[in-house]
Parts: structure tokens; C-alpha cells; sequence
């Protein structure tokens, strides 16, 4: 059952005497009321121009004149912007305020290509779509339009991405601006730093504001993270469009970029200048691996398991034994991370963590102990033969708490499944010898 009805009145165009665009809304409304969108919320488009005619706008006073309790029953808003991207993404901060997943679309079947194509680029499969034909508007004195048309072309679908990045581009960072942590032992030959949540447009609020990962179970679309990533990259120095993510598996599988991808990994290494490479972290541990000897570079997501899993390591031994690295020459820098005083795992998985190092598990005896994966991550690379000096995990915003510091982080421990992610990335710079 649809939780909202999406009324596409954008363009139609009445036959002088016949249904306006008000009465046909009015009968679509009667419609409904009968319909399985009988209990939704009602969201409208009524035009893509802020200069439409009075037909196109539409007072609840009104409305409620003419319709009585058909309208004051229902939350009732109407949207009006100068473009298509705009009126939808001002519908779905709506629909995303309320939590609300299911849509029903009434719209012209000549528009409903493109208002789908639209609608794939800023939604997830969180949510749920049913169009149906706006046939009585049709029917009832509207100039009949052409029918649907049910491709758009390569050039048109470009269009649409290119009027989406636009509109993107244009709105304000949310929760201040875009800081990047950086650590003084990677020197300058690399490009690195580890985010906060500040600066991107994720306007959700486990998302806020610099989410920098999609998935079909986040409300933030590809196309929002994208423009959090442009703008990372526009403050950072690289290049956004070759900026490779880990495909997390929570073990310790390692990329050699120049080999085949595997189907996930929890670490990449590389020596290609130019070539941005970035852990996620939302409590987990991103990790930066930087050689300015060899002029390679590495990243690797660090969770309980990856961590038990020796990840640091692995990913340290794939650069040794590709590029020829040296283990004293490599710097490592942990970004930030749950705490020891936040993370807790059921015994039976935080005895593994005793038995690596007493000192990274504290009320060892209790049902619940804490865990410190930063202690067991430093005390794993150092006993692979990285250098402790080499080892930064205290200094300036690293060592802080990602669950304790809701200004500054996302946090899985403290905001649930809808966390948003940071990243920590590297690359070498291009030109540099």
C-alpha cells in the first residue's frame, strides 16, 4: 500500500472550457480516495516553472473549499521549481523527513520514462515505485499527448545525469566545511587524509553530511555520493574519477591493482601515480600504507575480523612483495575508529583478542568485554616488523572515538544499520620522481 502519491501535473495543457488542471487534480484526488493510496500523504508536482499560471497553483484553502475533508484527512503539499530534479528532490527530502518508502506516481504516460530515469538516479532500493496513468486527466479535456515513450536514448540519459550533477553541485555543505585529517609522517610525494562527516549534501541525518557510500539499503543514491566525493576530491587534490573504494568483506583479501579484482577485498595496494585509493571506516579502523622509497602505497578496512584476520599485515606484505618494499620503510596511519571505551564483543570472540594481548581487551570476565582493535592492530604490525615510530594511531583527530564524536564521525555502534561512512585514502602524486 503506498505510503505517498507522487501527482505529476508538470505540462498539461487544457482545452479552453474543458478540465484545468486544478479540476483534473481534484478528480484525481476523489479517485484516490477509493484507491489502495486511500491513506497516503500527497506530494505534487505542479510545475517546472516558477512563473506558472494560476491553474498550476494549488492553496490548501482552497483545496479544502472545494474538496472538504478529502483534503484537510491528508498532509497535503505542493511543490514548485524552476526544473524536473529540483521539484524530486525536494519531494524525497519530504518523504525521507516523514520515513516513509512506498510511492505510488500518478502521472501522463508520455512522461513517465523520463520521470522514472529521474527517479532511478535519485532513489535507492529502499524504496518503492508504482506508476499508474493519469487517464482520467486524459480523458477529461486534456490536449492528448503523445503516447508513452518507453526508451530514451544514450544522449538523453547523459542529459538527465548531466541536470541531476548540476542541481547536485549547487546546494550549500551541510554541517559546516569539508575537513580532512592529515598525518606529518606520510610525506608530501602522496595525496592522503581521512574524513569527517562535514562538508558533503547528505541531508539525512545518519548521513550527514559527507557520506561517502551508497548501497541499497542507504537512502543516499549513487549520485549524492558522487557529489560528496567531487567535492572531497576538489579540497583534497585528486582526481575523482580514478578513486577506487574497497569492496568490503570483513576478512583480508588483498588488490594488487594491475591484477584481476577480485570479487571483494579489505585491502588495495598500488604504485600508479594518480590513482586515489580509499578505505571505508564507520567504526572500523581505515588504514593508509605509505612507501616513499618505493613510491607505493597501500589501504586496508580494519574491523574485528579483518583485524583478527591480520589485514594490516597482509596488505603490508602484498607491497613488500610486489613493489619491493623494505618493512622498515613503510608508514602505516590508522584513522580514526571506535574506542576501546564503546566496542564491546561477546567473550568468546574478545578471548582471541586476550589472547593476542591482555592489554587490548579490558573486563575480560564479564559476558561483554571491551575491545581495543587500535592496541591489537598496532601490536600486530609491530610484530610483523613494522617500526613502532612508523606506527602513527595517537596523534591530533586520529586516536578519537568515531562513536563518542557524533559531530565529527559516522558511527555503525551508536546510529544503528543507516550509518553513513568515512573514508581514509592515498595516492601518489602525478609528476613527482
Amino acid at each position: 500500500m503506498a505510503e505517498a502519491v507522487l501527482i505529476d501535473l508538470s505540462g498539461l495543457k487544457p482545452n479552453s472550457g474543458k478540465s484545468s488542471p486544478h479540476q483534473i487534480l481534484m478528480k484525481t484526488l476523489r479517485a484516490g480516495r477509493s484507491s489502495q493510496a486511500a491513506n497516503a500523504k500527497f506530494y505534487f508536482i505542479t510545475s517546472c516553472s516558477r512563473s506558472s499560471e494560476r491553474d498550476g497553483d494549488f492553496d490548501k484553502r482552497e483545496l479544502e473549499t472545494t474538496n472538504g475533508s478529502l483534503v484537510r484527512e491528508r498532509e497535503f503539499e505542493t511543490v514548485s521549481n524552476p526544473s524536473l530534479v529540483a521539484s524530486l528532490y525536494t519531494i524525497k527530502q519530504k518523504i525521507d523527513e516523514k520515513n516513509l518508502s512506498s510511492i505510488k506516481v500518478i502521472v501522463p504516460m508520455y512522461r513517465k520514462t523520463l520521470l522514472k530515469a529521474f527517479i532511478d538516479q535519485l532513489f535507492t532500493d529502499v524504496y518503492s515505485f508504482e506508476f499508474e496513468d493519469l487517464h482520467m486527466a486524459l480523458q477529461e479535456g486534456l490536449v492528448k499527448q503523445s503516447t508513452e515513450i518507453n526508451t530514451i536514448t544514450t544522449q538523453e540519459f547523459e542529459d538527465i545525469q548531466n541536470e541531476i550533477e548540476t542541481y547536485l553541485r549547487s546546494l550549500p555543505p551541510l554541517k559546516g566545511e569539508l575537513t580532512i585529517i592529515t598525518s606529518p609522517s606520510i610525506p608530501d610525494v602522496f595525496i592522503h587524509g581521512f574524513t569527517t562527516r562535514a562538508g558533503g549534501i547528505s541531508y539525512i541525518p545518519t548521513l550527514s553530511s559527507l557520506n561517502l557510500f551508497s548501497s541499497s539499503k542507504r537512502r543516499d543514491p549513487k549520485a549524492v555520493v558522487q557529489e560528496n566525493l567531487r567535492r572531497l576530491a576538489n579540497a583534497a587534490g585528486f582526481n575523482a574519477e580514478k578513486f577506487y573504494r574497497i569492496k568490503t568483506d570483513h576478512a583480508n583479501d588483498v588488490w594488487i591493482m594491475g591484477r584481476k579484482e577480485p570479487e571483494s577485498y579489505d585491502g588495495i595496494t598500488t604504485n600508479q601515480r594518480g590513482v586515489t585509493i580509499a578505505a571505508l571506516g564507520a567504526d572500523c579502523i581505515p588504514i593508509v600504507f605509505a612507501d616513499p622509497v618505493k613510491k607505493a602505497c597501500g589501504v586496508a578496512h580494519s574491523g574485528w575480523k579483518g583485524t583478527l584476520l591480520g589485514i594490516s599485515m597482509v596488505t603490508v606484505k602484498a607491497m613488500m612483495a610486489e613493489y619491493g618494499c623494505s618493512v622498515e620503510d613503510i608508514i602505516v596511519v590508522l584513522g580514526p575508529s571506535v574506542g576501546p571505551c564503546c566496542f564491546t564483543l561477546p567473550r568468546e570472540s574478545a578471548e582471541a583478542f586476550h589472547n593476542l594481548d591482555p592489554e587490548c581487551v579490558r573486563l575480560f570476565e564479564s559476558p561483554n568485554p571491551y575491545v581495543d582493535i587500535r592496541k591489537a592492530t598496532r601490536v600486530l604490525l609491530e610484530r610483523g616488523g613494522i617500526l613502532p615510530q612508523n606506527i602513527q594511531d595517537q596523534n591530533q583527530d586520529l586516536n578519537l572515538c568515531t562513536s563518542c564524536h557524533p559531530n565529527k564521525f559516522f558511527s555503525h555502534v551508536r546510529d544503528g544499520p543507516c550509518f553513513g561512512t568515512q573514508i581514509g585514502f592515498i595516492s601518489l602524486r602525478e609528476g613527482d620522481s
